[in-house]
């Protein structure tokens, strides 16, 4: 089973680009020679450290969405620290330090539902923002994401990181959800670190299967039978949020894996069993993110042209070699991708001839995708 390193930390001597995440490291920090100088302060609540404010070494530093007392504040940017302050009446903190957990973007859930969450909340914010032409609003999403992106390569640091794509419309209770959760829990315990679009259908299914991976077989069906009796996030995503719960309160101490949702589509919630959430507003950030990422390769299951268009933007880098040597690309589903959606006729004539000819495969059914990816690794 994958088991996620560390957030990474830097090592080396302080300097530009060293981050303070937590409380715990910004007060090791006060305790080295030199104090704050040329730190990066993230997203910390400093209101009850005026006094070591007022005392430290603060030049170079950047403070980004930390709350501090008026004087602290105004002693540190004489000092020649950069200080962002925190936006008020924001539903997300432009620069959180973290990805987000699936407690903290459905929190709410059970007493107010879906519409009182965090991850709603948000989601009613880029609407009403999204079209206005707001220059703030546009640098709050960019500050956002990209503070997401940072938190999100701490993450997955040292990682043998597998995508699994497909299409949101696969409902529970099916096979095809089924076989799409045995996949993720299949490469979870091959030690893969999966990888998903986080939203429900087969991207649930991979993250379920990837929770459920330390734990007893006989979990899988249970897990798949409590969640059947909610097929859909259609109508109620209140429900559909509310059943997955049961199932991790149901089935404790699951597995960790990686969901890369965007409030782009903000109509489809984030599944709630992926450990790590890295949300964005910016959807083109955040599927190229997905696959750049994806560095032991990446599973195609049947999918609209939202999948189509996943394949081929994995297959240019593949290609042109753009990114280091062509990672492997397993497409599940013969007839999907040869009769309904013909994409694996084009993606092996690009191949053709190219280093990356020995790093395609296209089977027919979820259960030999692991198997074939593993084959493709090896070369």
């Amino acid at each position: 089973m994958a088991t996620l390193p560390p957030a990474h930390r830097p090592t080396g001597p302080r300097g530009h680009g060293h981050e303070i995440h937590t409380l715990g490291e910004f007060d090791a920090a006060l305790a080295r020679p030199g104090s704050l100088t040329g730190l990066r302060i993230q997203s910390l609540d400093l209101t009850d450290r005026t006094f070591a404010l007022l005392s430290a070494t603060t030049a170079d530093a950047v403070f980004l969405g930390c709350d501090m007392q008026p004087e602290a504040a105004a002693k540190v940017r004489a000092d020649g620290a950069l200080v962002f302050p925190p936006v008020p009446d924001l539903p997300f903190d432009p620069y959180r330090a973290r990805l987000y957990t699936p407690a903290e973007l459905f929190e709410g859930l059970a007493t107010g539902g879906y519409e009182a969450t965090p991850d709603a909340r948000a989601y009613a914010w880029f609407g009403r923002t999204r079209a206005d032409g707001d220059i703030l609003s546009s640098m709050l999403r960019s500050l956002h994401d990209d503070a997401v992106s940072d938190a999100l390569d701490e993450l997955l640091v040292g990682a043998r990181v597998v995508g699994v794509m497909g299409g949101h419309a696969m409902g529970r209770g099916t096979e095809a959800y089924a076989g799409a959760a045995r996949l993720g829990r299949s490469l979870a315990r091959a030690g893969l670190t999966v990888a998903t679009g986080g939203g429900p259908g087969a991207m649930e299914a991979a993250n379920l299967g990837a929770y459920l991976a330390p734990l007893p077989d006989p979990a899988l069906p249970e897990a798949l039978a409590l969640l059947a009796e909610v097929p859909s996030f259609v109508p109620s995503v209140t429900e559909w949020a509310r059943a997955a719960f049961r199932v991790r309160d149901r089935l404790p101490e699951g597995g960790d894996s990686v969901a890369i949702p965007t409030w782009f589509y903000g109509h489809e919630p984030p599944n709630p069993f992926a450990a790590h959430i890295a949300k964005y507003f910016a959807n083109a950030l955040r599927e190229d993110g997905l696959l750049a990422r994806s560095t032991a390769g990446v599973v195609f299951l049947p999918g609209a042209a939202g999948t189509v268009q996943e394949i081929f933007a994995d297959a240019t880098p593949n290609y042109y070699e753009s990114l280091g040597a062509p990672t492997p690309m397993v497409l599940v589903d013969r007839a999907h991708w040869t009769e309904h959606l013909p994409a694996w006729p084009l993606l092996r004539s690009l191949a053709a001839d190219r280093p990356m000819a020995t790093r395609i495969a296209l089977v027919d059914s979820i259960d030999e995708a692991s198997a074939a990816l593993e084959r493709l690794a090896k070369g």
